[in-house]
């Protein structure tokens, strides 16, 4: 039973953090090391300081309005 409430509650979390982006930056360092860490020359991975400055970069700049 408290297995099961784990996993429950585990997934939640999961979800919960896909949902509002908070895990964007651990599926950046996923998709960094898979394909781009193995190239001679790849740049290092950006901090997690410097990964929300660009993701606030891109959503903010440019026009964001429809009329």
């Amino acid at each position: 039973m408290w297995k099961k409430l784990k996993h429950r509650l585990q997934h939640a979390w999961h979800l919960l953090r896909e949902l509002s982006g908070d895990s964007a930056y651990d599926q950046y360092l996923r998709h960094h090391a898979v394909y781009h860490a193995q190239s001679v020359d790849a740049k290092p991975a950006l901090n997690r300081q410097e990964f929300n400055k660009l993701m606030m970069d891109a959503q903010w700049k440019g026009v964001n309005r429809c009329c």
